[in-house]
């Protein structure tokens, strides 16, 4: 009988290989690679990577121009938040991958979620290989009250719960259906017994979720999978985990705080920019509506050091407090530390306040941090964290009532930022009565609400602080 070859894969990128490597030659990381299990043999269409048609029948390719387009079929959520990062609800048959910190709140908002599927007529399965049905049921009880068309299945057996998936489950009135809902808390809990690999494995975790892929296809079934992560950040198993699915969600924020962020990192039917603002009371999850009146609450008045900016998440502003601290270094090193915005882009700018204003940064500490914990990507902030750091440098206070807006590059040229007039309309919003955006953004705002003041390079800051 010929020997059985042996096949190894690597967890980041999927590269394999006959034999293990330490470092994999497509991504270049070390200690990756994973041994595949082996492949059980069947019928063509019915094995483990069978097709999408029920019934293991052979799929007959199409004419593209004999396929009608219609509408999505999205099912709300109940949360508003939820809705705005999945795209404006949940796709029938998709499969969404959650993940999050440890008690960062991701099986609260499924619950959450859970109860207001089942009051709008939905049969939802809960799968828990974590808790006790007794452990979920006390969890529920904070949230709220549930219907009967809700059930919870604590197991951990993947065969198990491909039966009620695929044979049905006796939700209200007694009936055997196939839910509409189903949630698995969490997928690195969760085997298949023809794997010989233990539960959370890289193995059991990609065999997991390609069998409950397929049948979420095959029978309609929007499937939420919950997803542990590693001290990196991101979910743990095999990088083709995120590849596979249709939508993955991260859960952030500190345990210390109550506020918790929700992104979309990937999405097959919405944008992957838009952002969910939660906050964790005793009785659940609770959406923040106006995020920027929830991110600016205790801004100090009349302080060196503070200005107000307006980053744009997907499509909604929201106004951040960047807060600087300038001091003599006791050091021959000045030291740099940045919370919540790029390390490397604060020092970008400490280099060009010293270049073109000056101003002897070289002698300084210099700390800056955004209020609030929320982690702001795009350079718009740039103008704001300058004018930060100069007010606190001369201890000179800026306008508790002013904007500040700008992209700066390595000359310090102020440079426009896009979406301008939706930032100014919510700064207006939120009562503030003037701000400073780069020149080239000033006709781009028709009947400004609040005075707009247009500058070009960095030099002209030194007229407002």
């Amino acid at each position: 009988m010929a020997k059985e070859r042996q096949l190894f894969f690597c967890k980041e990128c999927g590269y394999e290989s006959p034999k293990w490597m330490g470092q994999c030659p497509g991504c270049k990381a070390w200690n990756t690679f994973a041994d595949a299990p082996k492949t059980v043999k069947g019928k063509p269409g019915t094995g483990r990577y069978g097709t999408f048609t029920l019934g293991g029948e052979r799929p007959k390719p199409a004419r593209i121009t004999d396929i009608e387009t219609v509408g999505e079929e999205r099912e709300s959520t109940g949360i508003g938040e939820l809705d705005r990062v999945l795209g404006g609800g949940i796709v029938k048959g998709s499969l969404t991958l959650v993940g999050g910190d440890p008690g960062i709140g991701k099986s609260t908002l499924l619950l959450q979620m859970c109860r207001n599927l089942s009051s709008s007529g939905n049969n939802v399965l809960y799968v828990s290989g974590e808790e006790s049905l007794r452990q979920i049921k006390m969890r529920a009880d904070r949230i709220g009250d549930f219907l009967t068309n809700m059930l919870l299945l604590s197991e951990t057996s993947l065969d198990i719960v491909e039966g009620y998936m695929t044979d049905g489950c006796e939700f209200a009135g007694g009936e055997t259906t196939v839910p509409d809902i189903v949630v698995i808390d969490s997928i690195q809990t969760i085997y298949k017994e023809d794997v010989d690999a233990a539960p959370g494995s890289v193995s059991q975790v990609r065999e997991c979720t390609s069998s409950i892929l397929r049948i979420a296809k095959q029978r309609g079934i929007s499937v939420f999978i919950v997803g542990h992560v590693t001290k990196e950040g991101v979910v743990a198993g095999p990088r083709m985990l995120e590849h596979m699915v249709d939508t993955v969600l991260y859960f952030e924020g500190d345990n210390v705080a109550s506020y918790r962020m929700l992104r979309a990192v990937k999405n097959r039917f919405g944008s992957t920019n838009e952002l969910g603002v939660f906050e964790m009371k005793g009785s659940g999850l609770e959406e923040v509506l106006n995020p920027s009146e929830y991110m600016l609450q205790g801004k100090p008045e009349g302080e060196a050091g503070s200005t107000v900016t307006c980053a744009l998440e997907g499509t909604r502003p929201i106004m951040v407090e960047i807060q600087a601290l300038v001091c003599q270094t006791s050091f021959n090193y000045p030291k740099r530390t940045a919370v919540g915005i790029d390390f490397n882009r604060v020092t970008l700018l400490m280099a060009v306040i010293e270049k073109r204003l000056g101003v002897r940064m070289a002698d300084y500490d210099a700390y800056v941090n955004i209020a609030g914990g929320l982690k702001i990507g795009e350079p718009s902030t740039d103008l704001a964290v300058v004018a930060a750091v100069l007010s606190s440098f001369r201890g000179r206070a800026v306008d508790d009532k002013m904007l500040i807006l700008g992209e700066v590059g390595l000359v310090g040229e102020v440079r426009g930022v896009s979406m301008i007039a939706k930032r100014v309309h919510e700064a207006a919003k939120m009562g503030y009565t003037s701000c400073i955006i780069p020149k080239a953004n000033v006709a781009q705002i028709e009947n400004p609400p609040i005075r707009c003041l247009g500058i070009s390079n960095i030099r002209e800051l030194g007229e407002v602080i």
